[in-house]
């Protein structure tokens, strides 16, 4: 059989590869790219970003002395091609599985991994500390930040730019621009402009005329400094807004040429120029797989896929997914009314909302990776008395936080937030899990908080939210599918603040808070069956806590469990301050509240995450038996 990927056998670590021949690099590219190919179509993961930075992954690493030179890639999906020449070409295939590789960049999985990326637009500022911290320590090293794949849409990146174009530290910034969204045409001319102003000769020279200059009356240094810009423009066709942030600009190069890439990179790491560069290198999402270059939407993120074909091996729903029925519940309410709005930041397939978008055009607003703006636009919108429902998954929502507090809470203002992704996320893993929600807005004022059971519940609660028109309000919801319960045609506006029993019982209540309701309800049959017999309710609300059924239960059970899929300081936490404040916890009542516990849960397959957090059924029934001091043997008995 013949071997595929033989100089690619050669190459264990950066090390090994800065052996090779220059004239070795094209072939190394194409085999590492049919690697990765093969590598996602057995795990699956993202694909396209990281199909299209194979030649400047080659190209840096070739270039640059990782791992102490330090090197960030932003957002980390696109580090597959990078895990695989920095030594772990042998785990590359347990991407995203239990114990295997994240799908991210992370700290603790290899030194060739300075700083942990998950989240976008995070590298610069990075960068930057790595940079200022090595000048500090006396070390000459070169901080390198890739940034791409939509992140350059964020606020922080301009910050970490508008910061760094005020010093003198050395820091280079690689754009890599696979949308085509700044990029002027690139070629044979753009390349050696490309080299040329990369060069330690010409950015020498260029510093040495600004001293000069510096010595002329104020009015010549003006029209000298004016000319300069001008003609730098002609000549590199672009890059004014990052040079009025003080970053030296170069480009666009073709990123996927590697004869273009290696010249300007080695330039930049032999200069010792001071001040930040720009290095902005076009590139196509999904280069070299026709299925990815031809649907780059679709490859983005796969599951795993036939590679002759491209076709995905997708099973079969046993039940619509809570993200396919909120954006159903959200159509048929804008149907109803329309002054409801959507807005998601950059997740509109993610989100549902591109069924939303298609339905209703002008109502469907993607702002790019920007929560900030994503959660103030929806408050000004509310001013003007729309419905905006501002839909982003819950790990993302954190990003906007202070926008949640001061532009929406303090005001008060009827944003409706559906928070996608609430809870543990499987292969996506600890960064992208959605912990928090509850806790970070169940402490904010004016807020009703809400989290469906089930997929019907979903629906009511959209309709819910569009009802409520004096505060904010929010409804969180997991990843994957319901349980397959009937659907109406359109969601029942819920009383606020109310829960629901489920099943009556008499000794022990289980008080769900959210879609570990089915695992509750599996953990009373359990219980009844030891002859415990179980109460459960939904409780529906965390604010405002319906008081009377919370009471209702304490007083009649001698155990009260709380579950939750969030962390500490959420419901259980509100259903203990109620208890406590009410003087119901005086009479001997046991509480215990069962929450996701206080650790980052690792990626991997959900039913395992649940029994990490300790959230399952047999869980649920330990909890039980452990508060009444009851051992297993004498409850069975």
């Amino acid at each position: 059989m013949t071997n595929k990927t033989p100089l690619l056998d050669r190459v264990a670590t950066p090390a090994q590869l800065r052996q090779l021949d220059p004239s070795d690099l094209r072939q190394l590219a194409d085999e590492l790219r049919r690697e990765t190919i093969d590598a996602v179509s057995v795990t699956g993961g993202h694909l396209g970003a990281g199909l299209g930075v194979v030649e400047l992954t080659v190209a840096i690493h070739y270039v640059f002395d990782t791992p102490y030179d330090r090197l960030i890639w932003d957002v980390g999906h696109q580090a597959y091609p990078h895990k695989i020449l920095t030594g772990r070409r042998d785990r590359i295939r347990t991407l995203r599985q239990g114990g295997g590789l994240s799908g991210f960049v992370k700290r603790s999985e290899s030194e060739y991994d300075p700083f942990g990326t998950a989240h976008s637009s995070t590298s610069i500022s990075a960068a930057l500390g790595m940079a200022v911290a090595s000048e500090i320590q006396g070390r000459k090293r070169a901080c390198i930040a890739v940034i791409g794949d939509g992140s350059m849409s964020a606020g922080m990146a301009y910050e970490a730019m508008n910061n760094a174009g005020s010093r003198d530290t050395k820091l280079i910034v690689i754009l890599n621009d696979n949308n085509m969204s700044i990029a002027p045409p690139v070629g044979a001319l753009s390349a050696y402009l490309s080299r040329s102003l990369s060069s330690t000769s010409f950015r020498s020279l260029r510093h040495f005329a600004k001293d000069v200059s510096r010595i002329l009356p104020d009015r010549l240094q003006k029209m000298a400094a004016r000319a300069e810009e001008y003609a730098r423009g002609i000549i590199s066709g672009g890059g004014t807004l990052f040079e009025e942030l003080g970053f030296y600009y170069v480009g666009p190069i073709d990123g996927h040429n590697i004869d273009h890439l290696l010249p300007v990179l080695q330039n930049l790491a032999q200069s010792d120029e001071p001040g930040p560069v720009l290095v902005h290198v076009v590139t196509q999402k999904g280069k070299g797989y026709a299925p990815a270059e031809n649907s780059a939407d679709r490859y983005h993120g796969v599951v795993k896929f036939d590679v002759e074909t491209g076709v995905q091996q997708k099973s079969s729903p046993k039940a619509p997914s809570y993200t396919g029925v909120f954006a159903k519940a959200l159509i048929a309410e804008a149907k109803a009314d329309e002054r409801i709005v959507a807005v998601t930041a950059a997740m509109p397939s993610g989100t549902g909302l591109d069924a939303f978008g298609k339905e209703f055009p002008d109502r469907a607003f993607d702002v790019g990776i920007a929560e900030q703006h994503a959660v103030t636009f929806c408050a000004g919108m509310a001013t003007e008395g729309l419905k905006p429902f501002c839909t982003i998954y819950s790990t993302f929502l954190q990003r906007g936080y202070d926008q949640v507090v001061h532009d929406v809470a303090i005001q008060s203002l009827p944003v409706r937030f559906a928070i996608d992704r609430a809870g543990l996320v499987g292969a996506d893993g600890q960064t992208h899990a959605g912990n928090y929600d509850v806790a970070y807005l169940g402490c904010l004022p004016n807020f009703v908080l809400m989290a469906p059971a089930d997929e019907a519940e979903l629906m009511h609660m959209v309709a819910t939210a569009a009802a409520i028109d004096d505060r904010p309000s929010a409804f969180r919801y997991p990843r994957g599918e319901g349980i397959g319960v009937e659907l109406p045609a359109r969601g029942e506006v819920l009383p606020i603040g109310k829960g629901r029993i489920v099943r009556e019982g008499s000794r022990i209540a289980l008080l769900s808070f959210g879609t570990r309701l089915a695992e509750t309800l599996k953990a009373a049959d359990e219980l009844s069956a030891k002859g415990l017999s179980c109460t459960v309710a939904d409780a529906r609300f965390c604010k405002p806590l319906d008081e009377e059924l919370i009471g209702r239960l304490a007083r009649e059970h001698e155990v009260l469990i709380t579950i939750e899929e969030g962390a500490i300081g959420g419901f259980g936490s509100h259903v203990l301050h109620f208890l406590a404040r009410a003087g119901l916890l005086d009479r001997g009542l046991k509480v215990r509240p069962m929450v996701i516990p206080d650790i980052c849960i690792d990626h991997d397959a959900p039913q395992k995450q649940y029994d990490v957090a300790g959230l399952n059924a047999r869980h649920i029934v330990s909890e039980v038996l452990a508060a009444l001091g009851v051992a297993e043997a004498s409850a069975r008995a």
